[in-house]
């Protein structure tokens, strides 16, 4: 389950663990990074009571309930601070996602080097202080493995989405590109689930590099970057067949840790067995 966390108590963990729910909590930092932008309808921030949740959840008793953090990457404030602020509440995993955005709506900030800042200090750590999922994408899918997300590598998307009102749509993160986008026309109430495999938005998010534009196909980290998250390929021309909007983010975040990697490998070769 994710969640912003306001109003979790001890009481929702016990019925949580009893159910074999886990929680992740969606949040932008700790400290004052965190209490940038998540506010109650009367414009208090709603840190405190996220801040009291997380420390409750990072309690020994809870690490079977603890699903981990996503946070949403703002360039504009200082990505040790924001990383370090997360730490604190020594999550299982954090999830760095980048802002929805698109080729209409291009993002007003660039996180590549944003997040070279906190793969470095990640990287460099003297023990693992968490996993990072799309850290951990890149090194895997460079070696050779394969993805774990829709937000990197050439994976078939594996997500569909049944709204309350049985309708069967496609991930939710589409709406950022424009009304209706995940809209499959088809309802688990009349429709047979498979059927959503036919529907063409979802044979291009399983077509793999069969999906990717002429643009990304000449790129020497395709097969790491995937082309990026399909909803930050869109423009209204062509639809989504484009590079991602931050195509040259992922390339300088994909080619330091690639490069880094690398260093260390050929430092492994050289060592004496």
């Amino acid at each position: 389950m994710q969640t912003n966390a306001v109003l979790l108590t001890r009481e929702t963990l016990a019925t949580l663990r009893a159910a074999g729910i886990a929680v992740g909590v969606s949040i932008d930092g700790g400290g004052s990074v965190g209490s940038r932008h998540r506010h109650h309808p009367d414009g208090r921030s709603s840190f405190a009571a996220v801040d009291r949740a997380l420390r409750l959840l990072a309690e020994p008793e809870n690490a079977d309930v603890y699903a981990g953090v996503l946070c949403v990457v703002d360039a504009e404030v200082d990505p040790l601070a924001c990383y370090e602020g997360l730490l604190e509440y020594r999550p299982p995993f954090i999830d760095f996602l980048l802002p929805h955005a698109n080729w209409m709506n291009p993002p007003s900030t660039a996180p590549g080097q944003w997040l070279i800042k906190v793969f470095d200090r990640w990287y460099d750590a003297a023990r693992q202080e968490t996993c990072i999922r799309m850290f951990e994408d890149i090194i895997r899918l460079a070696l050779g493995g394969a993805g774990r997300t829709e937000h990197l590598g050439l994976s078939p998307a594996a997500v569909a989405v049944i709204e309350s009102d049985g309708s069967i749509e496609q991930a939710d993160s589409l709406k950022s590109a424009y009304p209706e986008a995940p809209a499959t026309g088809l309802s688990v109430l009349e429709h047979p689930l498979d059927l959503a495999l036919r529907h063409p938005g979802f044979v291009a998010r399983q077509a793999g590099v069969a999906a990717l534009s002429p643009g990304c196909l000449s790129c020497t980290v395709h097969r790491v970057c995937g082309g990026g998250h399909y909803a930050h390929r869109f423009h209204a021309r062509n639809g989504f067949r484009n590079r991602s909007v931050y195509c040259s983010d992922l390339y300088r975040l994909i080619t330091h840790v690639t490069g880094r990697l690398s260093s260390d490998i050929r430092l492994l070769r050289r060592m004496p067995t």
